[in-house]
């Protein structure tokens, strides 16, 4: 995983996403994201989800109630006046995932599914925020600025986080590279 060199950013309250994920560890409850491509979005989702909350992906019944569709049909189209129920944001308070792009978060997700992520996790109240620069990390939070191109001025704010969790890519390891094509093993790097 890439690391930020930022002011702050040496400190136990920045992980990375292997951290989270393989390591197991410990998340705060008042979360900011940085970086929103498929890894952020999968890390929403992780420390976001409500064991409580019966997987909607695997029961029917958990589906259609999340997304409020009547399943006898009862309403004009099953889905007229029934409110849709979605999961809480779990564990966590709050949760900002943050990326450097003033684009669409999660642009660059499948084009089939990018949708359903964005929905689910903006119907969890992850609060997604994009033309980030990303400042410093010191005890008042995490502070950035959001640069907003259409109105050419950026805002300055400072995010109440207890965990900053960096999924901005990788650093590539190329150590094998040179010995393995000095040695004339065909190599491709992924």
């Amino acid at each position: 995983p890439r690391k930020l060199d930022l002011p702050g950013f040496e400190d136990a309250r920045v992980l990375s996403y292997v951290d989270v994920l393989k390591r197991k560890a410990p998340v705060g409850r008042k979360v900011a994201i940085i970086g929103a491509g498929g890894i952020g979005f999968d890390i929403a989702e992780f420390i976001t989800h409500d064991p409580s909350h019966a997987k909607s992906s695997t029961d029917v019944d958990a589906f259609l109630k999340e997304w409020g569709i009547d399943k006898e049909n009862a309403v004009r189209g099953g889905v007229d006046t029934i409110s849709p129920q979605p999961p809480s944001l779990g564990p966590c308070e709050k949760v900002y995932l943050l990326q450097r792009k003033a684009s669409k978060h999660g642009a660059g997700l499948g084009k089939t599914t990018g949708w359903i992520h964005r929905t689910v996790l903006k119907n969890k109240g992850v609060t997604m925020i994009g033309g980030v620069q990303y400042k410093k990390l010191d005890g008042d939070g995490l502070h950035i600025r959001v640069e907003d191109k259409k109105k050419g001025a950026g805002e300055d704010l400072t995010l109440d986080v207890d965990t900053v969790i960096v999924c901005a890519g990788q650093d590539p390891l190329r150590e094998l590279q040179s010995d393995l094509k000095a040695a004339g093993v065909s190599v491709h790097l992924v």
